[in-house]
């Protein structure tokens, strides 16, 4: 509900001028009546010289004059007053018309205000970099929702395609279409649910507990150990205590999507996977490193962006992945206040550095 229209800001600030302004010169009056007029005589004064004026005398020469001063103060205040409040509300005017603008959904509009740092041009370079923080943030929705709705039109359109073929067709192999059904749900399911995933990871409020990493390593990788197994790639823990504050299960989450990449990517015969913690004076760092295919700074510098997938894998993996785990991954740390650092190794694979603050 609207408040009811009052005085506006520029008018009381005019108004304040005035009042400020008449109460001194008021004040002037009153020092030369209390140090000056009252201590001349109210009667006939005679000198040697002659006639003086009295009290009376001054005062009617004197209360005309100091109204007349009163009345200019007056006019004087209100529009010097009204200039200089219209001055220095100016900056505060520019704000409020980039709120309008910024209503109406343009957020590339920037108010940039001039002139000398003070309170206007702090609260105006807080509002350029808030917008600048939603235009991003909208436009990062923007391409996330357009490459979901990309992504999970393929399955649809797959699941589609073979439901339209086995109704028109009494020849086809059931057994291999549902199997090639429940392939394709299955990737829709798995999909869906990594995009709320990562639609959460980021508002999800971090629990501030004390967390080992050497632990979550040693755990992800008993997890995965049968995977990695399977595809003949070791994985080998080391290093020590790594203590910092965070979500248990979130960042068991991060060391276990890594892990899992890692395997997953490693197309090297007798592929290894290095996974290393250590105590920083700043925090806790954990670095995955796994062999595979020469890649590039460029390549391995859009892993974390959603539906980035990695290099064409030439083993049989059995897995074909969303394009989230990073994704993923990123939004996870970023709540936790860290780091994730992605970059190739020399002789092919991949190099991830997550580093954490110390626990507080």
């Amino acid at each position: 509900m609207p408040s009811p229209s009052g005085i506006s800001v520029r008018w009381k600030l005019t108004l304040s001028y005035v009042g400020f302004l008449m109460l001194a010169g008021s004040l002037l009056l009153a020092v030369v009546w209390v140090f000056l007029l009252r201590y001349v005589p109210n009667g006939a004064i005679n000198t040697p010289q002659g006639w003086a004026p009295n009290r009376s005398d001054l005062l009617r020469a004197f209360v005309p004059a100091a109204a007349t001063a009163l009345a200019f103060l007056l006019l004087l205040g209100l529009l010097g007053g009204w200039i200089l409040a219209g001055r220095m509300l100016a900056p505060l005017t520019r704000i409020t018309e980039a709120t309008r603008i910024a209503a109406t959904g343009n957020l590339s509009h920037r108010i940039q205000l001039e002139g000398r740092e003070d309170e206007f041009g702090e609260l105006a370079d807080s509002f350029d970099t808030m917008l600048a923080r939603l235009e991003s943030h909208i436009t990062e929705q923007q391409r996330f929702a357009a490459n979901a709705s990309h992504e999970l039109r393929t399955p649809l359109a797959i699941t589609q395609t073979l439901l339209d073929v086995a109704q028109s067709s009494v020849d086809r192999d059931l057994p291999a279409d549902l199997a090639h059904l429940r392939a394709t749900n299955t990737r829709a399911i798995e999909l869906t649910e990594a995009l709320l995933l990562l639609s959460r990871a980021g508002n999800t409020p971090v629990a501030h507990v004390s967390v080992d990493l050497s632990l979550l390593a040693e755990e992800a990788a008993e997890t995965l150990l049968p995977l990695a197994e399977k595809h003949g790639v070791a994985i080998e823990v080391s290093g020590s205590v790594a203590l910092t504050t965070g979500s248990p299960s979130l960042l068991l989450q991060v060391i276990t999507n890594l892990t899992h990449n890692a395997i997953v990517h490693n197309l090297a015969e007798d592929g290894r996977i290095r996974v290393t913690t250590y105590h920083r004076a700043t925090g806790a760092s954990l670095v995955i490193e796994n062999t595979g295919v020469v890649l590039t700074a460029t390549h391995t510098a859009t892993f974390t962006e959603p539906f980035q997938r990695g290099t064409t894998r030439t083993r049989d993996v059995g897995y074909t992945g969303t394009g989230l785990g990073l994704a993923i991954v990123a939004r996870i740390v970023q709540a936790h206040q860290g780091t994730l650092a992605l970059e190739p190794r020399p002789g092919g694979g991949l190099r991830v550095q997550l580093d954490l603050p110390r626990v507080t």
